[in-house]
């Protein structure tokens, strides 16, 4: 993978908005593989013939199997003022899930205390008082049955930004994501189903409001359902 295969969704002088592609890590891992910021800090340093290493700062990360819209700073006071942007609320991520059972409630906010197995990579829910464990808070809201297939889409917005947050909260309430073998059991491979599909943030010298949606891979399970309708833009087409 180099940055051409990386779609720009906008740039300027201070930030980079981009579609991460799921199974492409946030930031380099001790897989070695191609990342999002290395790819990015590629691109800058070509396109603006920038001399040594292109500064480049992640305020955000996705899961490496999780797609989606991510937004990068290109100057240090950019990356500072989106960051206060997280810790005020401000920034604003949605999600898109399938899941393969239906919540009890339609819509509802979760409540966890996480803690990360560093040693595992797998987070899991426990007691407030444990040592190391740090609050999870997400909201979300059932916006479309698949009876047929047993599978139900699922809007989710993140009040916190926990490593794999949104997956750990839905498998304890016995509703995993499609596709996520590490939570979820019996859970095909290869078909992961979450995506970022809303970012919303303050431009951060301008202040001007600034919002971008992106669809879900065209191929299932998120064929089965309206997505134009929960997106709220219509799909481009080929």
């Amino acid at each position: 993978m180099t940055y051409e295969d990386i779609k720009i969704l906008y740039e300027d002088n201070h930030l980079i908005v981009a579609l991460k592609p799921q199974g492409v890590p946030s930031q380099s891992d001790s897989s070695g593989d191609e990342d999002m910021l290395s790819l990015l800090k590629a691109y800058v340093k070509d396109k603006y013939s920038k001399p040594g290493d292109a500064y480049l700062g992640l305020v955000h990360r996705l899961d490496r199997p999780t797609g989606g819209v991510m937004v990068f700073a290109r100057t240090s006071k950019a990356a500072a003022r989106l960051s206060d942007q997280i810790k005020d609320g401000t920034l604003q991520k949605r999600y898109l899930a399938v899941v393969t059972a239906r919540p009890g409630e339609k819509r509802a906010r979760l409540t966890h205390w996480l803690l990360k197995d560093g040693a595992t990579n797998l987070v899991k829910v426990v007691p407030m008082t444990t040592d190391g464990a740090k609050k999870a808070v997400l909201d979300y809201n059932v916006v479309e049955d698949n009876d047929e297939n047993g599978l139900y889409l699922v809007d989710v917005k993140l009040h916190t930004g926990r490593s794999h947050q949104i997956r750990v909260q839905m498998a304890t309430i016995g509703c995993p994501i499609y596709g996520d073998v590490k939570y979820g059991k019996n859970q095909p491979n290869g078909a992961f189903s979450l995506w970022s599909y809303d970012l919303s943030f303050r431009h951060p010298t301008t202040d001007k409001l600034m919002s971008f949606r992106v669809f879900p891979p065209e191929k299932y399970p998120w064929t089965l359902f309206n997505l134009e309708k929960h997106i709220g833009i219509v799909k481009p087409r080929d």
